[in-house]
């Protein structure tokens, strides 16, 4: 009862505790609730209803699905060149879809196949993930390796990788469980040394030790509001048996460690090569898992990411493509904010062999090309849209004249 006769005291429907027992009791029409039972209640609901949303989910159908076939024309229509981690990656999301349609009274249990991609910056790491994402019916998050530090020290928590996974699902715990994630920069966590450290590594190796129950699949715990910010927000438990993780980064320098490893010169003279010429450009191809654990990867977090595949550098025909034949190429995008303003932009040919020329002057790779062109475009998108012309001619003395005024090239020298 609500309240006792002849007495004032209320008492919980629930616990039957009194209004003095507790620190909050909340009357209603019939019966009152103390503030544990009302918490107690709402924990048990979200528990019935995240176990009913992933008893409700559906199974993925496979005649919808994506054919990885399908898949990289999609990559095809956005990033240049890339076919063999276009065919890792579009393999690997459709095991990942038809994993997770699997029955589970299958004897068979198909582990997941996580990814790492090694490239050089400016090769399309990032897009790739951001492309892929599109198409998805996963929950899809790319989150930075960098912030990154070991529990307990300035920075993010390695559990706080899911929370965007959770932000693109609307806190659905079921459907985050069933995503992808992409952790940019791995190669930014590689421990100092070759050897274990003595001391702490609070941003190398101490976080790649916390990587590996998320990797290998684990119950994590999540703070749903980015980690030792609210350190009174309750956590969210999450599932990641069956997410599956996409990892990329430059390691930057490590064609010294393949060629090391393959007795191969990349500076200098010697006998013994075992790779010919040509091929000393392209030492990425010849990445191997040894060459990770000696950059700085420890060998259990390497066992983790099974599938190894690589970017290759980009050549100047490659550069030439990007600018104009994906579907969102920079000089379309010129071309459409102009458009915008009622102005033709016309860009002759010189200036596009110039702008790839300086990128790969500079070693800017695919990412300089828009540094170059929002260089030489400042002044036209500035102008343009004041002056009244209808049509505007971009010429390659022009855009000398652009980069030359801006010092372009000291500025890239010191980068």
């Amino acid at each position: 009862m609500a309240k006792k006769k002849d007495s004032n005291t209320l008492y919980c429907s629930f616990c039957g505790r009194s209004d003095r027992e507790v620190e909050l009791m909340l009357p209603g029409m019939n019966g009152c609730i103390c503030n544990d039972c009302a918490e107690r209640a709402v924990e048990l609901s979200h528990e019935y209803l995240n176990k009913m949303a992933l008893s409700s989910l559906p199974d993925l159908d496979m005649e919808s699905l994506p054919k990885p076939a399908e898949i990289k024309a999609y990559l095809d229509q956005y990033v240049i060149g890339q076919d063999t981690a276009k065919r890792y990656l579009s393999v690997a999301v459709y095991n990942h879809y038809k994993r997770l349609n699997q029955k589970h009274d299958d004897e068979i249990d198909i582990e997941k196949s996580n990814i790492i991609i090694v490239g050089p910056t400016g090769t399309g790491k990032t897009l790739l993930a951001k492309t892929i994402a599109r198409m998805l019916k996963v929950p899809f998050a790319i989150v930075d390796a960098t912030v990154l530090t070991e529990a307990g020290y300035v920075g993010e928590d390695i559990e706080s990788l899911l929370t965007r996974l959770l932000a693109a699902c609307d806190y659905n715990v079921a459907e985050a469980e069933r995503g992808i994630v992409f952790i940019d920069e791995i190669d930014k966590i590689a421990r100092k040394g070759d050897n274990p450290s003595i001391t702490r590594d609070v941003s190398g190796e101490g976080v790649q030790q916390g990587l590996l129950k998320l990797l290998e699949g684990s119950v994590v715990n999540v703070p749903p509001q980015g980690g030792r910010k609210h350190p009174e927000q309750k956590m969210i438990a999450v599932d990641t048996k069956n997410i599956l993780f996409i990892c990329g980064g430059a390691f930057e320098g490590i064609e010294r460690k393949i060629a090391l490893r393959m007795n191969t010169h990349v500076v200098g003279y010697g006998n013994g090569n075992h790779v010919s010429k040509s091929d000393r450009d392209k030492l990425l191809h010849f990445v191997a898992p040894q060459d990770l654990r000696s950059y700085g990867l420890i060998p259990e977090i390497i066992g983790r990411l099974p599938i190894l595949t690589n970017l290759e550098p980009l050549d100047r025909d490659a550069l030439l493509r990007i600018l104009t034949e994906p579907r969102n190429a920079i000089v379309r995008q010129y071309k459409k904010l102009l458009e915008m303003d009622g102005v033709e932009l016309i860009i002759e040919d010189d200036v596009l062999t110039y702008v790839v020329d300086k990128s790969i002057e500079y070693k800017l790779g695919a990412r300089g090309l828009r540094s170059l062109f929002e260089t030489i475009m400042i002044d036209v998108m500035y102008q343009a849209p004041s002056l009244g012309e209808k049509r505007y001619v971009l010429t390659k003395e022009f855009a000398q004249h652009q980069l030359d005024k801006s010092n372009f090239d000291l500025i890239s020298k010191s980068l």
